[in-house]
């Protein structure tokens, strides 16, 4: 109430000020036809004034905006790479049956295209995980210990907006309970092991097209950080940080 109120008396207070303003104009030229002439033009004037206020440069605002959140997206996505993400792809790695078809699509030079063939790659029935030649029990360890820093990323708001990358931390965090739930990795049934190679291609899927788009990322806007993160390729099995 308060709020319209305070409405209420700034439109009674501009529209007094500029009765006020073209009442001392009349008094000083005398002249009502001029007076009244200026007040249609400007009304004239008035919706394309509207027009550029509310869509041009409010929409040029509202892409200045979207550029900052991606900006602050891009940061908390860094920080889930190299905090954990990095680590994660080496440790699902393990059970890619076709890593090294996997690598080596991931290794070819030209990045946006990457994204593309890896997701034709992903697609194909060639692609698969296998839950048994893997260590579940060290994946299990690596999920529990970097749990409570996923939960916090979950609590950024900015992540609403993207939403593939949503659906990733929640397939990680399915992948964690189903391994936390089970009492004895190594004496699962054929089903259970079914389940955790179709919840790890899930999550690894996921995690290898984030990581490839966050390279993208860095590549066009922050080649220091993209040199790096390239030199420590986790596909590479040459990667290192020192440079040659």
């Amino acid at each position: 109430m308060k709020q319209k109120k305070w409405e209420i008396y700034l439109v009674l207070g501009l529209s007094i000020a500029s009765f006020t303003i073209y009442f001392i104009k009349n008094l000083i030229f005398h002249d009502v036809r001029a007076i009244f002439s200026d007040l249609l033009s400007q009304i004239a004037f008035l919706p394309i004034y509207i027009l550029l206020s509310t869509i041009v440069i409010d929409s040029l605002l509202s892409r200045r905006e979207k550029g900052q959140r991606v900006k602050k997206l891009n940061m908390v996505i860094g920080a889930f790479f190299s905090e954990s993400g990095v680590e994660l792809l080496q440790s699902l790695a393990q059970f890619d049956r076709t890593s090294e078809e996997t690598a080596r699509l991931i290794l070819l030079d030209d990045w946006p295209q990457k994204v593309e063939k890896m997701k034709k790659w992903l697609g194909k029935d060639e692609f698969r995980m296998n839950s048994r030649i893997g260590e579940l029990a060290e994946l299990k360890s690596k999920l529990i210990e970097k749990r409570d820093f996923l939960l916090r990323m979950l609590e950024n708001p900015n992540l609403f907006e993207h939403e593939s990358f949503t659906e990733l931390l929640w397939a990680v965090f399915h992948l964690t309970e189903e391994l936390v739930s089970r009492q004895d990795l190594k004496q699962l049934s054929e089903a259970d092991y079914q389940h955790f190679s179709g919840d790890i291609e899930r999550a690894y899927t996921l995690l290898i097209l984030e990581w490839l788009m966050y390279m993208i990322h860095l590549k066009e806007d922050y080649p220091f950080l993209f040199s790096y993160a390239a030199r420590t390729n986790p596909f590479d099995p040459e990667a290192r940080a020192e440079i040659s």
